[in-house]
C-alpha cells in the first residue's frame, strides 16, 4: 500500500483528501496544528521537513501546504513566498518520489478566462505570483511532479472557516442580508470532487500540469443564488455589488476559470455540475 504524506491536511480540502484516502492509502497527516490523528510540520523549517521525511519515508507528498489569504499575501510578502515557494523546495530538497502540487488560476491574470493549461500565465498578485514560482521551480526542478490547478474550491464541515457555502448557508439561515460580487468569473470546486482527483493522479502516476474544476463557469453572485436555491434559503437576502466596492488589497482575476479537457482525457472523467455538488452537500448535511 503506497504511503501519502498530506501537508496543511487539517484545512478543508485536507480534511475531504483524508477521508477519501484513508482506505486506500497509508496516510502520514501534517500540519502546523495537527489534530490527534496528524503530525506536526512546518514546510518553511527544512529541520522539520527532514525529520518528517526521513522517519515515513511517503512515496507521494500532496502537498495543500500554502498561505492562501490573498489580501494576507499582499501585507506579507515574504511569509508568502516562505511557505508559497520555499516550503515547495523544502519538501523536494528531501524527497524524490511523485509530488503533487495544488495551484490556483490566480496565476492567470483574469483578463480572457477560462484558461487551458496552454495560455499564458500573467498573476496581478502576490499570492498568484507566489504559486507561479513554485510551479515553474517544480517543472525544472523536480523530474516526478503534478501540478494541479484548481478555483474556489469550497465545502461545508463544523470546522471550515474559508469557505463561500458555508458563509452563504450561514448568513441565510440567520437572515442576514449579505453582499457578493458578481463581476467574478471562476468554475466552483467541491473539495470531494478535487479529492477524487487527486486518488487518482495518485493511483496511476500520472505527472505533469493539470486544471481541473467543477462544470459551471459562474459569476460569485449566482454561485451565492444557486446556493440559496438547493439549501431553500431566502436568496433575496444577497444584494450583488461590484469587486471596486469591497476596496480589497490584493487585485482579482475577474473573468477566470478553468477548462479541463486536457485531464478530463487523461483519466477518462466528467466534471460534475456545481448544483450536483451543492444538492450531495446538503444530503450529506441534512439541512
Amino acid at each position: 500500500m503506497k504511503s501519502v504524506l498530506i501537508t496543511g491536511a487539517f484545512g478543508q480540502l485536507g480534511k475531504s483528501c483524508s477521508e477519501l484516502l484513508k482506505n486506500n492509502f497509508e496516510l502520514i497527516l501534517s500540519g502546523l496544528h495537527p489534530s490527534d490523528s496528524g503530525i506536526k510540520l512546518d514546510v518553511i523549517e527544512q529541520k522539520s521537513v527532514k525529520t518528517v521525511l526521513d522517519k515515513k519515508s511517503p512515496d507521494t507528498i500532496v502537498n495543500l501546504a500554502a498561505l492562501t489569504d490573498v489580501d494576507q499575501c499582499e501585507v506579507d510578502i515574504e511569509n508568502a513566498y516562505r511557505i508559497n515557494v520555499d516550503g515547495v523546495k523544502n519538501l523536494c530538497k528531501h524527497f524524490t518520489g511523485h509530488f503533487i502540487q495544488i495551484s490556483t488560476d490566480y496565476v492567470f491574470d483574469g483578463k480572457s478566462g477560462p484558461y487551458s493549461e496552454n495560455d499564458k500565465t500573467n498573476p496581478i498578485s502576490i499570492y498568484g505570483k507566489t504559486k507561479l514560482e513554485a510551479e515553474n521551480w517544480l517543472m525544472n526542478n523536480h523530474s516526478k511532479f503534478t501540478i494541479l490547478r484548481s478555483n474556489v474550491i469550497y465545502s461545508f464541515s463544523k470546522n471550515t472557516k474559508a469557505s463561500f457555502l458555508k458563509w452563504i448557508v450561514e448568513s441565510l439561515i440567520n437572515k442576514k442580508s449579505i453582499n457578493v460580487v458578481d463581476d467574478q468569473w471562476n468554475n466552483p470546486t467541491w473539495t470531494n470532487s478535487l479529492s477524487e482527483i487527486i486518488q487518482l493522479l495518485i493511483e496511476n502516476e500520472v505527472y505533469g500540469l493539470f486544471h481541473y474544476a467543477d462544470k459551471d463557469i459562474l459569476n460569485r453572485f449566482e454561485f451565492s443564488q444557486l446556493i440559496a436555491q438547493v439549501f431553500e434559503l431566502d436568496g433575496s437576502l444577497i444584494s450583488p455589488i461590484s469587486t471596486a466596492d469591497l476596496r480589497q488589497k490584493a487585485p482579482r482575476p475577474m473573468k477566470s476559470g478553468l477548462l479541463t479537457e486536457k485531464i478530463e482525457s487523461e483519466l477518462e472523467i466528467k466534471p460534475k455540475s456545481v448544483e450536483t455538488c451543492l444538492k450531495e452537500i446538503r444530503k450529506q448535511l441534512s439541512i
